[in-house]
């Protein structure tokens, strides 16, 4: 039995404590946050391995994750279907999932109100130092503490986030709010908006309490609108009172003359079903899209999974299914190798070729997006059909192409940030804090 410390107890942290916890490892998740988590995040799409590693991570309602929807249709500007086609999925809610992960892992095993402040290593394992002057020891740490990950700092500093040059409005309606007409022609559906050189994705997800009841779910929403990083991006992370918030804006701090500014768009550009539930959501949000790409994801006993390794834009619907394989190789890489650096290398040979396929293809299905938010000229129309095939479908066919030669030539301490493979976009250091 060994010890192993994880860095960060959202969703894939969770996923990786439950399964080693199982595996037999005196597993200790610490968490930042204080409080409960629940109720962050919005909609998720799930994956056959997504389910797989929820059974393995001891989940018992896997049967009852989410929504299930059949088929996928495009809206026009006024409403009509552009282009439907038959995809079953289920359709999740991060607060779903995190409740479930939860309850699986017993409370002894997650601390909240620890920030990791800097990692030692010795010959037998690891030494953890938090802000509060705790100590902790373990023989591993994996870090699973998301996009500003602190571990990513101290052992990659080079792997920083890229803005992507457009911002994801995200929110929830209630069902019970919305008229016949939208319940009827989109609701049960995972629809699409397509405006020139934009993109709106919607489905229904569980409601309060997790319920999936007709006429107590929600319908998740998230709108690609381009932002220019120097002008249109800065106003939209700049609350009422004038603060700006460079890391990304709280919910409640998104300025509600945005928010306004937001529904007026979604009248003139949306179906008047989207415009309808855009205008009806209770707190719309705002979400800046960036990569992040590591080139090394194992440093002798430290290890990066999740989004501490690789965050890819979420037109894939990959981003906790990613973080599920993850944590499925860890625990098999560990279970062979013993609790050392050997089964993190093991791990490592495993992850980076599939984590940089996932952000080479969401860079793919959004280039058009990121032209318009780098001033790319006119505004590019997607063909319905080809988005609807294309958007968050099951991995199993993502194809590993020309950036995996351009990791294999960075120098493997790490270099620069691997650039977009279909435009550029300047590297965007974010500070931690």
């Amino acid at each position: 039995m060994a010890r192993i410390l994880i860095n960060g107890g959202s969703l894939g942290g969770l996923l990786a404590a439950n399964m080693l916890l199982r595996e037999g490892h005196e597993v200790q998740v610490l968490e930042k946050a204080t409080g409960s988590l629940d109720g962050r995040g919005a909609g998720i799409v799930t994956h056959t391995a997504l389910h797989r590693a929820l059974v393995r991570a001891g989940v018992s309602a896997v049967e009852s994750l989410g929504v299930h929807v059949e088929s996928r249709v495009a809206l026009d500007a006024s409403g009509a279907v552009a282009a439907r086609l038959a995809l079953p999925q289920v359709l999740t809610s991060w607060s779903r999932l995190y409740a479930l992960l939860r309850e699986a892992l017993p409370g002894e095993h997650y601390r909240q109100g620890v920030a990791l402040q800097r990692v030692e290593q010795h010959a037998g394992g690891v030494r953890v130092h938090a802000d509060s002057g705790a100590v902790f020891e373990a023989d591993l740490l994996i870090a699973s503490d998301g996009i500003r990950s602190t571990v990513r700092s101290q052992f990659a500093p080079h792997a920083v986030a890229q803005y992507a040059g457009y911002v994801a409005w995200r929110g929830v309606c209630d069902e019970a709010v919305l008229s016949n007409a939208t319940l009827g022609s989109v609701f049960d559906h995972f629809g699409f908006g397509l405006p020139p050189g934009e993109q709106l994705i919607g489905y229904p997800v569980a409601g309060h309490g997790n319920a999936t009841a007709r006429g107590r779910r929600r319908y998740n929403f998230v709108w690609y609108r381009p932002a220019d990083e120097h002008g249109a991006l800065r106003e939209l992370l700049t609350d009422a009172d004038g603060t700006h918030h460079p890391l990304g804006i709280p919910p409640h701090k998104v300025s509600w003359r945005q928010v306004a500014a937001m529904r007026e768009a979604a009248r003139r550009l949306l179906a008047p079903q989207f415009a309808e539930i855009l205008e009806k959501a209770a707190q719309p949000f705002l979400q800046p899209i960036h990569d992040v790409v590591s080139q090394r994801l194992a440093f002798g006993r430290v290890a990066l999974m999740g989004d501490a390794a690789f965050v890819a834009r979420p037109h894939v619907g990959m981003g906790v299914t990613k973080a599920a394989q993850d944590a499925m190789d860890l625990a098999d890489c560990i279970r062979v190798h013993g609790a050392t650096a050997a089964a993190l290398q093991a791990y490592e040979a495993l992850r980076l070729a599939p984590g940089l396929a996932v952000v080479q293809r969401a860079r793919e299905l959004g280039a058009y997006l990121q032209a318009q938010g780098q001033g790319g000229g006119a505004a590019v129309r997607r063909d319905a059909d080809a988005v609807l095939r294309e958007t968050a479908v099951d991995p199993s066919g993502t194809r590993v192409g020309p950036a995996v030669a351009e990791l294999s030539a960075f120098d493997p301490a790490g270099g620069a940030a691997l650039r977009p493979a279909t435009a550029s976009a300047a590297p965007v250091t974010v500070p931690i804090h």
